[in-house]
């Protein structure tokens, strides 16, 4: 395997380290403790006020016996509590473990057993609240409902000031959880440093954040992509950042547009589909928005197009992983090609490689590697798969790439996805990008399913536009004539079936896996 020296110019974080002085304490040191920080329906806080609440919840966590490098699950929606729960959490040492605060009792239970977590925190605006109740564990000291009266009383008693626990920087901070879409998820161990060194070469080296924007997300703040960029990335510049805490729809988002003219719109492509399907979209001004993003999933360069000329706003599209936080290849403002993911980030080394580790000939297909200083400690409880992925200093995906002679990447699809058709290779992305093109279709998955005879074939799970009134026969046969037209005649799609929504994941990914096991055969 060719290797070359690992980047020596990455910012330098000092041995005791913690992301809730670097995010949020300096700001205050700094002087911009009175600066707008998080922008809510109900009010905005300042900096100021954020750490005088994320100092009394981790005073709370402190006294309920809540110790350094245990972990304090969190099941809230966005809001001020969120914000606060984070950063007194890292305040005291301990480490973040965010779920969706939606998940099932089933699903609860087994974060709660998996992390063991010492305490859970959740809202009674959510379900989360009546089925933590029931998911004590051995591990369990006690579960805080934040916006109940008695939390509330305890919380305004707690000490303001609190010190800062002189956390290691290669000490975790956070548990950022893989998509699950085969298996139950994986915790993936990020330390400090991790999130100080994505926050200094992507946020403030490539999109370039300052002291007066303003972020809007469509993920959630459990999601790592949304922890990032509409939270540790504003904070770490004295900008403010809009949490909702419904779930996003068109609707919302641009009534939330109007309201705050945010900068940055921090986004999916299925909201991005969604928002021009929408009959808000025809009179909607997006024109406060510098900056739209998009990863979780590839970017259809048809999407990328519509969107643009609809909004006069251009997508970034990139590619992050829970293994390396965030964003670690992106396309520039002012420098997109569409329907790549665009360069590897200053600080990031980024390779193609085959099934023996060694670099593939530009322009040809093979596993997608990467290093820097975000990459993670390991999976927990998981040392088969962490030896898998983890090599030394690099960690393997398993996602399958190109890169052009100008350094662009191009995503292919995750390797456990790509299929074998005839003889051939068929990336799912591609026959998905040509059946986006059909006016006929809003949105769609493509898997591997086996027919009869024991031989996968690709399968198009559609969900249809409404432009097309005629049988769902006809439109089967018009999808799969199309694909024929567009791409070698051994890609279209074997079967089409109809959805009224694609399954996902608890982070919002297609569930493939699903749609595998449920059509298969």
């Amino acid at each position: 395997m060719r290797e070359t020296a690992e980047p020596t110019d990455d910012p330098h974080f000092a041995e005791t380290f913690n992301i809730a002085d670097y995010f949020l304490e300096n700001r205050v040191r700094e002087g911009l403790g009175s600066r707008k920080a998080v922008r809510t329906d109900a009010r905005d806080y300042t900096y100021a006020e954020i750490l005088t609440l994320a100092n009394r919840f981790g005073a709370v966590l402190r006294d309920a016996g809540v110790r350094a490098e245990e972990r304090v699950l969190l099941a809230l929606p966005d809001g001020v509590e969120m914000v606060a729960a984070i950063f007194g959490t890292l305040k005291i040492g301990a480490v973040v473990v965010m779920v969706n605060p939606e998940l099932t009792a089933e699903a609860f239970g087994y974060f709660l057993e998996y992390s063991r977590a010492r305490v859970a925190v959740t809202s009674q605006h959510t379900d989360a609240a009546a089925t933590l109740a029931a998911c004590h564990t051995r591990h369990l000291l006690q579960t805080f409902v934040v916006d109940e009266p008695a939390f509330a009383a305890r919380l305004a008693a707690s000490d303001a000031a609190l010190d800062t626990f002189p956390t290691h920087r290669d000490d975790a901070a956070i548990w950022l959880f893989t998509g699950g879409t085969t298996g139950k998820p994986k915790a993936v161990v990020q330390t400090h440093r991790s999130f100080a060194h994505s926050t200094e070469r992507y946020a403030k080296r490539v999109l370039h954040y300052g002291p007066e924007d303003i972020t809007l997300s469509v993920p959630k703040l459990y999601f790592g992509y949304a922890t990032g960029s509409n939270l540790f990335f504003p904070f770490a510049v004295g900008a403010s950042c809009v949490l909702l805490p419904e779930r996003c729809t068109p609707e919302l988002i641009f009534g939330a547009i109007a309201r705050w003219r945010p900068t940055l719109l921090i986004n999916v492509p299925t909201m991005i589909n969604k928002m021009m399907l929408d009959p808000a979209a025809e009179g909607g001004d997006l024109s406060c928005l510098r900056v739209c993003t998009s990863a979780g999933e590839a970017l259809p360069t048809t999407l990328h197009h519509d969107f643009k000329a609809k909004f006069d706003v251009e997508v970034i599209d990139g590619l992050g992983t829970a293994e390396m936080w965030h964003v670690f290849v992106t396309n520039r403002p002012g420098d997109v090609r569409p329907g790549s993911l665009g360069k590897a980030v200053e600080g990031f080394d980024v390779r193609v490689r085959d099934d023996k580790g060694q670099d593939v000939e530009q322009g040809e297909v093979g596993w997608l590697w990467v290093r820097g200083d975000s990459r993670a400690q390991q999976y927990w409880q998981q040392s088969e798969g962490t030896r898998r992925v983890f090599r030394g200093p690099w960690y393997l995906s398993g996602d399958i790439v190109r890169q052009d002679a100008d350094g662009y990447f191009y995503y292919c699809g995750r390797g456990d996805d790509m299929l074998k058709i005839s003889g051939k290779w068929l990336a799912p992305k591609e026959l998905e990008d040509c059946l986006l093109a059909h006016p006929a279709v809003s949105d769609v998955a493509v898997v591997g399913v086996e027919d009869q005879a024991g031989l996968t074939k690709p399968c198009a799970f559609v969900i249809p536009s409404g432009v097309y009134e005629g049988p769902k026969a006809e439109l089967q046969a018009e999808l799969q004539a199309f694909a024929r037209r567009e791409l070698e005649p051994f890609k279209y799609p074997r079967n089409v079936v109809f959805m009224d929504a694609l399954p996902r994941t608890h982070l919002g990914k297609v569930d493939r896996g699903k749609l595998r096991r449920e059509y298969s055969g």
